[in-house]
């Protein structure tokens, strides 16, 4: 089997391969690229993210055919797709960082600022925070209700179908933090970083 992480220049996304090739060791192929081909022939698909929405989205589209082949991979062909950080925020309409910025429209909603109730609560929502659970996800599987998962953001994604929300976090309100519609999977927070638990959701998507 092979899993594809998509390197399209967005940030440091070492830690995200070296999780990945923990888990799988020598039973799945972990491929770090941008190659189209590649992409499209794969079995399973890592959109990581860092930085703003509006580099990220532009970085994708910095790379001619990168949006259309995940488009195939993910919505034609239905194949499973993960989503990490800004990787997740990617799948929604609309994001509202630095400008209004269009994503890759996967799911219907927006990408706000989380609501820090002037300035209650420190931007960026950085460090360790609870998982709610609201509904079973396949890459929660053997994942207890409120275990701790290490987060960095500053803008939250909002679905206008709350059905596919798969756990929220409270920081200065209930924010999302993981998403399942059908085939596809994303996470606000980095299971890469978040020790053993991280890597039971990574070994989860693998075995899908």
């Amino acid at each position: 089997m092979n899993v594809t992480i998509v390197d399209y220049n967005s940030g440091n996304i070492s830690s995200v391969i070296n999780s990945f090739k923990e888990v799988a060791k020598d039973k799945v192929n972990i491929e770090v690229t941008s190659d189209l081909n590649k992409i499209k022939s794969s079995d399973k698909v890592v959109l990581p993210g860092q930085g703003s929405f509006k580099s990220c989205v532009n970085a994708l589209n910095n790379i001619d055919g990168l949006v259309d082949t995940l488009n195939y991979f993910a919505i034609n062909n239905k194949k499973p797709l993960l989503g990490i950080c800004v990787g997740l925020q990617m799948f929604a309409d609309i994001g509202y960082e630095e400008t209004e910025t269009k994503g890759l429209g996967w799911i219907s909603g927006k990408v706000s600022k989380i609501d820090n109730q002037n300035g209650k609560y420190k931007l960026p929502h950085i460090g360790w925070n609870q998982l709610n659970i609201v509904k079973d996800s396949k890459i929660f599987k053997g994942i207890e209700n409120n275990s701790h998962m290490y987060f960095v953001h500053s803008y939250e994604i909002i679905p206008e179908d709350k059905s596919i929300v798969s756990a929220t976090t409270n920081y200065s309100s209930s924010i999302v933090c993981s998403v399942e519609k059908e085939n596809i999977f994303g996470t606000q927070f980095h299971p890469e970083k978040s020790d053993k638990i991280g890597l039971r959701i990574i070994n989860n998507f693998i075995n899908l």
